[in-house]
């Protein structure tokens, strides 16, 4: 369960917390909440409560106040975890009540993903959140941002920016899945002809498996010299009747394509990405509440780029 708190009370969500414990939870968290319909599948809202004094319902003095100890016990079923976004809370909440809770930075990408996304998910919430809490970037988009050489400070994170990020992090995300499915040929293609693809792209290794499944065969996605030495390219050629029945052929070129694909929609998304960053940093300069629109709502007051 996830405790969140909101500018005017708590909501409780229950939260697929096994994305958590999965390999580069950092990175991708963040990716299930870049908009709303992405966080369908890994949150679900289960109660919301106003309060108007939030410092005395979670307190170190007084620990948990009873309209908030009711919410928490009513929710928080015995072996499961509480996430909450501050240390204090924690301590307070297990002092309190004996709720163990947990509170780490895995948990704070939930936590910004909340925020992004507050007004669709507590649409009771009329009131924005503070220029502290706006203020906190996403780990996850971060390194995505820097592996694609963007640098934008926190506070001029448009949601146009996020929008173009999750555009990237699903391109990403699949060409790892086709990277999985092209080791096969990988193997097949150093075993026939002596050719170790292990450093190679996806995109690199998917055009050597098209030019031998299809030789002959028009290549649109990069010079082929330009990606292979003469003596591989020479192997490709005189191989080639050595893969006839080894390679699911259409297999090979579905993935090529798709690939390809991927890259020109990178391309596209990149350079909208730039000029989104360059942009906003005008916006921000002028009026920084049009930037960013905490929590998605409303969409009048929303930042977007100019095509």
């Amino acid at each position: 369960m996830v405790l969140f708190e909101t500018p005017s009370g708590f909501a409780i969500f229950s939260f697929d917390g096994v994305r958590l414990l999965l390999p580069d939870a950092m990175e991708n968290i963040w990716a299930n909440f870049g908009r709303k319909y992405r966080a369908k599948c890994v949150v679900w809202r289960k109660e919301f409560q106003f309060f108007e004094d939030k410092s005395a319902d979670i307190n170190p003095v007084t620990g948990v106040s009873k309209e908030l100890s009711a919410m928490l016990m009513k929710w928080c079923c015995p072996g499961y975890k509480l996430a909450v976004a501050k240390n204090e809370y924690k301590t307070i909440i297990e002092a309190s009540l004996g709720i163990p809770c947990l509170c780490d930075d895995a948990m704070m990408e939930v936590m910004w993903g909340l925020k992004n996304i507050m007004h669709s998910l507590v649409p009771e919430e009329k009131s924005e959140l503070s220029k502290e809490e706006r203020l906190q970037m996403s780990q996850g988009l971060q390194m995505l941002l820097n592996r694609y050489g963007v640098d934008v400070k926190p506070e001029m994170v448009s949601d146009r920016i996020i929008g173009l990020a999750c555009v990237l992090y699903d391109c990403d995300g699949n060409e790892k899945v086709h990277s999985i499915s092209l080791h096969d040929g990988g193997n097949i293609l150093k075993d026939v002809s002596g050719i170790d693809p292990r450093d190679w792209s996806p995109m690199k290794l998917a055009t050597a498996l098209k030019m031998v499944c299809y030789p002959g065969e028009e290549i649109v996605g990069g010079d082929p010299k330009e990606m292979f030495s003469d003596d591989v390219l020479l192997k490709f050629e005189e191989d080639a009747h050595k893969y006839e029945g080894k390679m699911y052929n259409a297999i090979c070129l579905k993935i090529y394509n798709e690939l390809l694909s991927y890259n020109e929609v990178r391309t596209v998304k990149v350079e909208q990405l730039r000029s989104s960053v360059k942009e906003a940093e005008k916006v921000y300069q002028t009026d920084k509440d049009a930037l960013r629109s905490w929590g998605l709502d409303p969409p009048s007051k929303r930042f977007k780029s100019k095509k």
